[in-house]
């Protein structure tokens, strides 16, 4: 089987494009190599489809599988589900259970699916002594989809206490409704809001565009095509989002910690550094932090986490990505905005689907497959 044909029968679209390779934002002056940090893939578990995991309580990893269940990884093993909705999603195209996260004190738990009609929707339950309380259950967002790919669907928690969601463009190809570049939309946008504030939700007071009326007052950031997975460094409390690009170029942006929001990523005018089918640069585009095109090796990106873990000090500091067609874990080495080295561990973790950060700092791969990989000293 072609590589454009494994990311069909896996992920339905997500995989648009099976040319493959990896180059630098700039071919001018090239990043520095990092020093080669000596690192192994241990595999610990496996579970039906992983799509995504959260550190939760009691030093245990929760994983997302695809059809709608969540498990525990406690230790070496994985229990059995603790919470199954598995006939209120579907996975036909890129849909399913795509994103898990706790809120910061463990008392709450969210998961991000799509319903059987194709909705984003995020659901929120009390936690009680680290146990799912199903009968608190209710709907804090949804947002319709009018293609079955490009869904997003990732959900972290900030540094801030906010609960950022990621929210593809809609889907199709090329962004047919214009939705990156659209503030009137919730598509093609990183979202901010305060579960706790309200009932669904309360918008903080300084999202950037809350005294906008054209605009919705949820949005952090936009002109993102399919921002897959995206996270916050434990250490300076950056963003780091992987979008993943239409045809030729992968990207991942970055934005520091005291960002106002209101980042304007460019698609569908822009992919990457690059003009989208004879499209101008808007006038507030923030580029990416760096960018790989398809000519070799990658054809669609996996962001990942900047490692704050104690088992690998080499690798202290550094941007811990992938690509699902690629599989190698690479790594960036970031200062003020820009990329000052690039490497890789040297490890492939074949179908990387998704990265989980536990309690530690310790950092795990999900394959689409099934394995549940841990980054470890070789």
């Amino acid at each position: 089987m072609n590589v454009r044909t494994r990311c069909s029968a896996v992920l339905g679209t997500l995989c648009l494009v099976a040319s493959l390779a990896l180059a630098t934002a700039s071919a001018d002056e090239p990043d520095a190599p990092l020093q080669p940090v000596s690192a192994a893939l241990t595999e610990v578990a496996r579970a039906q489809s992983p799509t995504a995991g959260a550190a939760g309580p009691g030093d245990t990893v929760w994983i997302a599988e695809r059809a709608g269940t969540v498990r525990v990884l406690d230790g070496q093993e994985l229990g059995d589900p603790v919470l199954d909705i598995s006939d209120e999603t579907t996975t036909d195209g890129e849909r399913g259970l795509l994103g898990v996260a706790f809120d910061p004190e463990f008392a709450h738990f969210y998961i991000s699916f799509t319903d059987l009609e194709g909705t984003s929707t995020i659901d929120e339950f009390a936690v009680a002594d680290g146990a799912i309380q199903p009968d608190t259950r209710r709907t804090v967002l949804t947002q319709e989809q009018p293609y079955p790919n490009h869904n997003g669907g990732d959900i972290k928690f900030g540094p801030d206490g906010y609960l950022y969601i990621a929210l593809g463009d809609g889907g199709s190809g090329g962004d047919p409704q214009g939705n990156g570049q659209k503030l009137d939309t919730l598509l093609g946008k990183i979202l901010r809001i305060d579960p706790a504030g309200g009932k669904p939700y309360a918008v903080p007071a300084d999202n950037p565009f809350v005294d906008d009326p054209a605009a919705k007052d949820e949005i952090w950031a936009y002109g993102l095509r399919n921002p897959w997975r995206f996270s916050f460094d434990s250490g300076t409390g950056d963003l780091l989002i992987g979008d993943v690009g239409q045809s030729e170029w992968e990207e991942i942006d970055w934005a520091p910690a005291d960002s106002p929001g209101g980042e304007n990523y460019g698609w569908a005018s822009m992919e990457g550094n690059h003009p989208f089918r004879g499209g101008t640069e808007p006038a507030n585009h923030v580029p990416p932090v760096h960018e790989y095109d398809r000519s070799g090796l990658g054809c669609s990106v996996t962001g990942g986490f900047v490692y704050r873990g104690d088992a690998l000090p080499q690798l202290q500091g550094s941007y811990v990505f992938s690509d699902y067609c690629d599989g190698t874990v690479r790594t960036l080495r970031i200062e003020d905005g820009k990329v000052t080295g690039e490497g890789d561990l040297g490890v492939s973790g074949g179908e990387v689907i998704s990265f989980v950060q536990d309690g530690d700092g310790e950092l795990y791969v999900l394959n689409i497959g099934g394995a549940i990989l841990r980054i470890d000293p070789a």
